[in-house]
């Protein structure tokens, strides 16, 4: 398995990986409005192929503000079900951790399922106010939260 930067080539097979993982409504979810008319940050956008070219998985991210400060949400990621538990969600978003402080992401956020998030050092974030309807448990962040509150938004520049 490879990990790559996405490419153009790459958009049809990986919504329809979207498409095989989560359910059919995921469009409606208050983290995709935040993605509506706004590009992926290039650089935070990958996939995981196989040797013989397939995608096993995918991971995006999406430039968006908390009140004043920039902020990397990260999502969607997605294993092909024939390839989960194997760690390649794991490989993914550490790689994308690894690499965003560096790259001038100091903060990173996503909406999840803490069990499985907090083992990459995400936490709870309290004051952090995502678009309804969005569960507070659910909203976690890593690296440099020390006196960011306030209401996710869209980066439009």
């Amino acid at each position: 398995m490879e990990l790559t930067p996405e490419t153009s080539d790459d958009q049809w097979e990986i919504e329809t990986l979207y498409d095989l993982c989560f359910a059919p409504g995921r469009k409606a979810l208050s983290s995709y409005r935040l993605r509506d008319e706004v590009a992926p940050v290039p650089d935070f956008c990958r996939v995981i192929r196989s040797p013989e070219g397939t995608i096993g998985g995918a991971i995006r991210c999406w430039p968006i503000r908390v009140e004043a400060h920039d902020v990397l949400l990260l999502g969607p990621v997605a294993v092909h079900p024939t390839r989960q538990g194997e760690g390649l969600g794991g490989w993914m978003i550490r790689d994308i951790l690894e690499r965003a402080a560096p790259a001038g992401w100091p903060r990173v956020l996503l909406v999840g399922d803490a069990p499985y998030y907090l083992r990459f050092g995400f936490k709870p974030l309290n004051g952090v106010v995502m678009p309804p309807p969005t569960n507070p448990n659910r909203v976690l962040g890593f690296g440099t939260w020390a006196g960011v509150r306030g209401r996710v938004r869209k980066r439009l520049d």
